[in-house]
């Protein structure tokens, strides 16, 4: 089967998969337990979460690995099973997509650079080991996302690009400030990270988390201004969070999400799939209303 960029040159719109972490939290995840450690003690139930998602026509669904570097591992004490866990994150998502395409999840560490928490030689050696693991247990891409910071989503790219042979792909989180535009956390405007991304190695850039749908419309159109032709991916929230009695709820459904895909489509995205709040069911309408356009 051909790689992800192939599909999208032959003008293929692909369609991803929805969230993990709320999935997980049904399931039985304990607040504060390790996600990452399920690989190993709640299989079954990570498998079902990947396999839901095909089932829904996802393309490619993700790993359950977005902690997987030894910084957040180690909390948990699991500081030594970095290449294991990510391994078998990789092959359990493997096993459930069949012919279709396992994208290998790298989320931030959580150090700050430039606070001098961590050094980028660290940085670096604890991209190269996730990633490492999950190129073994069968990835087709490592998908790095939800940085804020642009040095470390090109320490990043660069550990995955000069460790392993699979496509890279970075996407960045951004909100909208009160003046409108859309910034990282760490300021970073989706204009900004375009040529750093690419520079670094990313062969396809995008937006995951933050906003839903309808924002992520300005971040396609920012991106493509700066690049007619990255391949862009966009994993948007099921709606913006609303906090209803304690509890986060991102209120929108299936069908007002779809409703707004002919619009990021327009806007110029090749992938999308759902962050928070996101479902199967979310992911079916999605591909429906994909597919309707195509």
């Amino acid at each position: 089967m051909g790689k992800i960029l192939e599909k999208i040159k032959q003008g293929k719109m692909l369609v991803s998969d929805g969230a993990w972490g709320t999935f997980l939290q049904q399931k039985g995840l304990k607040p504060g337990e390790c996600p990452e450690e399920w690989n190993h003690t709640h299989a079954d139930e990570v498998f079902d979460i990947a396999k839901s998602y095909i089932d829904a026509g996802a393309d490619m669904i993700e790993t359950n690995s977005f902690g997987g570097t030894i910084f957040k591992l180690k909390r948990f004490g699991l500081g030594d099973k970095v290449f294991e866990l990510n391994k078998a994150a990789a092959e359990i998502s493997r096993k459930a997509a069949g012919n279709k395409f396992v994208l290998g999840s790298v989320g931030p560490t959580g150090k700050i650079l430039m606070m001098g928490d961590v050094t980028e030689e660290e940085l670096y050696d604890a991209f190269k080991e996730q990633v490492k693991g999950l190129e073994a247990g069968g990835s087709d891409a490592i998908m790095i996302e939800t940085m804020s910071d642009l040095d470390e989503a090109r320490i990043a790219i660069q550990a995955a690009k000069e460790n392993t042979t699979l496509e890279v792909f970075c996407t960045m989180t951004f909100e909208k400030t009160v003046t409108g535009e859309f910034r990282s956390m760490m300021g970073v405007s989706p204009s900004d990270m375009v040529q750093v991304l690419i520079d670094a190695g990313a062969e396809l850039i995008g937006a995951n988390c933050g906003n839903g749908i309808a924002g992520m419309v300005g971040i396609v159109e920012e991106i493509r201004m700066a690049n007619p032709d990255i391949p862009i991916l966009v994993h948007a929230n099921a709606g913006m969070p609303v906090y209803d009695d304690g509890e986060t709820i991102f209120p929108e459904k299936p069908d007002e999400m779809a409703a707004l895909i002919p619009k990021i489509i327009n806007a110029g995205a090749d992938i999308i799939g759902g962050c928070c709040g996101t479902t199967p069911e979310h992911i079916k309408r999605i591909r429906n209303a994909a597919d309707h356009i195509k």
